[in-house]
């Protein structure tokens, strides 16, 4: 399989581009340079790039997330996540599904979040952005499951990433694991697994879901 992977040089992203290339998939993981989803004009021309190309699956996991309270969230804050979380990435697959429309098979995966599951305050942009992204799921699988192509969204929970380590000190994670029923944050390669199984010859039948990676944090 081709597989096209958004923010592929750290984290999820890199943990999921490992992934499939161990299995011995063909991964396109572009950096900023060449697909820069703040700049409109990128994504175009990313998209004029590889629109006669045909990818078996696309990823669609990078991400932005500016906190703030609603009414101190910049202007611009707002409209960058939005364009990075929700817009480019339809963009990217309205152009790029021609190809899983004519071979009638392909996998589309969203990366989600739980703060589109469940609350927290200075979340507003984020969560608008996440509720969003499942929206274009839910309608991509009613849209695309006649030519068997099968469409999800991946909601990580807490995850020990790079930004992860940059964002959260040790003592504030220790208190993050207590409310997590699993008592950790997740390995990015545990994640990495569940989009693999859902983008992959495994996943069969599942579409339209909102599918919760998060050790039990948003059923408590």
């Amino acid at each position: 399989m081709r597989v096209l992977i958004t923010g592929g040089s750290r984290g999820i992203g890199k943990a999921v581009m490992k992934k499939y290339e161990e299995e011995g998939h063909i991964t396109i993981c572009p950096a900023r340079e060449e697909l820069d989803l703040l700049d409109k004009d990128s994504v175009l021309a990313f998209i004029q790039k590889y629109e006669k190309e045909t990818f078996d699956c696309i990823i669609n996991n990078a991400g932005i997330n500016p906190l703030n309270l609603i009414e101190d969230i910049s202007v611009d804050d707002l409209y960058d996540c939005i364009q990075v979380n929700l817009l480019s990435p339809a963009l990217l697959v309205r152009s790029l599904v021609r190809g899983m429309k004519a071979q009638e098979r392909g996998y589309i995966i969203n990366i989600g979040s739980i703060w589109g599951v469940v609350s927290k305050e200075k979340r507003a942009a984020y969560s608008m952005s996440k509720n969003g992204i499942h929206g274009l799921t839910n309608t991509l699988a009613v849209e695309l499951g006649q030519y068997n192509i099968l469409v999800n969204t991946v909601c990580p929970g807490f995850t020990k990433t790079e930004l992860t380590a940059q964002n959260v000190p040790p003592e504030l994670e220790k208190e993050l694991c207590l409310e997590v029923p699993l008592g950790r944050f997740a390995q990015p390669e545990e994640i990495a697994n569940i989009i693999y199984w859902l983008g992959s010859e495994n996943n069969t039948y599942l579409t339209g879901q909102k599918v919760v990676v998060d050790g039990g944090f948003t059923v408590r």
